[in-house]
């Protein structure tokens, strides 16, 4: 191979491997932007006064969702998750509740016969 074959092959290599380095970067960059935040209002109380919604208020929540988001998208005042919340309680409420309204594991059941 002639020197000037050498020298494209090796810049191509070096122009490969820095493509690669950078689409790594890139997706580490993206990943860590997808990370959760801390919720800083756990554990405090709601505009009504009123103590963190808890277990039973994320049931609710969560069973509520579909509307509750068709809702969200027209107006700045209803969302879909409450961040005045017990934390992890709250949370398995909310994510059960999502689950009975989807189906939960009876509707995968049912999909599979």
């Amino acid at each position: 191979m002639e020197p000037r074959q050498k020298e494209l092959v090796h810049r191509g290599r070096a122009a490969r491997r820095a493509t690669t380095a950078g689409l790594a970067v890139a997706a580490l960059v993206l990943l860590a932007a997808c990370a959760a935040g801390p919720n800083l209002g756990v554990d405090t109380s709601t505009i009504s006064g009123a103590g963190p919604y808890g277990f039973w208020w994320g049931l609710w929540q969560g069973m509520i969702l579909p509307i509750t988001f068709i809702v969200s998208l027209f107006t700045d005042t209803v969302s879909v998750y409450e961040v005045h919340n017990t934390g992890n309680w709250y949370d398995v409420g909310y994510v059960l509740g999502i689950s009975l309204v989807f189906g939960g594991p009876l509707g995968a059941r049912r999909a599979r016969h």
